[in-house]
């Protein structure tokens, strides 16, 4: 749907006036509180930052190279926090993987932009303090409020920038639709139950999660957009995906798991018979 607008619209067009919308609809919904605890307020700024360069950056990227391709690339920004954040010698050879794969998707006969694959490790780094903020965020607030805060500071700073581009913005009730609908299905949504599931997990662990993203995104720009990619481009993103696959592996077996309690009834300790009194 985004890509379909990003073609009426431009790049910069539609991804600003998705965070608005967003940022609009999260405030509507979840009202939030502006009483927060003051130690994550540095976070809601740095997350409302990180989605807002994430996005820009991404919306730009697919303007330039396949859908597959761009998320692939994007992907590198989690697979590094899982990497650093549970760091062991193997990881290095998940690191080359993920690389190598990446190079295989620059070799596109002229499908691939630089420009596009700039953008799209950008949109990265972007993933990347997404998923580092949005931990730290989750640790202080226990509700949505703190996502609410940061959609709205996002709109706060692409409001006026869709006020200079205004003869760029289509005002047909269609366009507008789809724009909502791509702001509720690729902000509120999946930003809501990523923040919930990070109260439960490690970073490592979350980051690599989502391995098969690149895989979807490039079915789904073959199957919805008729992007075609070469086989070495498939063997690229499958690199990524494995390494991926095998940092999650990785971090699962770092993690410690308590040992399980006796399905079965549990022996009875014996107790010190009392005295018994003379008689």
């Amino acid at each position: 749907m985004a890509k379909n607008l990003i073609e009426i619209a431009g790049a910069q067009t539609t991804v600003c006036l998705r965070i608005a919308f967003a940022g609009l609809l999260a405030i509507l919904i979840w009202r939030p509180s502006l009483r927060i605890d003051p130690r994550a307020i540095p976070g809601i700024v740095a997350l409302g930052a990180a989605i807002a360069m994430m996005n820009l950056c991404f919306y730009a990227a697919i303007e330039h190279i396949p859908l597959g391709m761009a998320v692939t690339i994007e992907f590198l920004g989690p697979l590094c926090v899982a990497l650093f954040t549970s760091w062991r010698p193997s990881n290095l050879i998940l690191a080359v993987t993920a690389g190598a794969g990446v190079l295989l998707l620059t070799d596109s006969a002229g499908t691939a932009s630089w420009t596009g694959i700039g953008f799209a490790l950008l949109s990265g780094l972007g993933w990347a303090g997404y998923i580092v903020f949005g931990k730290a965020v989750a640790r202080y607030t226990p509700t949505n409020d703190a996502l609410a805060l940061a959609l709205g500071l996002g709109a706060l700073v692409t409001v006026p920038v869709l006020l200079t581009r205004t003869e760029d913005l289509p005002l047909d009730p269609w366009f507008l639709t789809g724009a909502v609908a791509v702001a509720v299905l690729t902000s509120l949504v999946p930003h809501a139950i990523e923040l919930n599931a990070l109260r439960h997990m490690e970073v490592s662990t979350f980051g690599v999660m989502m391995s098969m993203g690149p895989a979807v995104a490039a079915l789904a720009g073959l199957a919805l957009l008729g992007e075609t990619l070469r086989p070495l481009q498939w063997a690229g993103i499958a690199a990524v995906v494995g390494a991926s696959a095998g940092a999650t592996l990785l971090a699962d077996r770092r993690t410690p798991i308590p040992p399980e309690t006796p399905a079965g009834p549990q022996p009875v300790r014996p107790i010190p018979n009392d005295p018994v009194p003379a008689t």
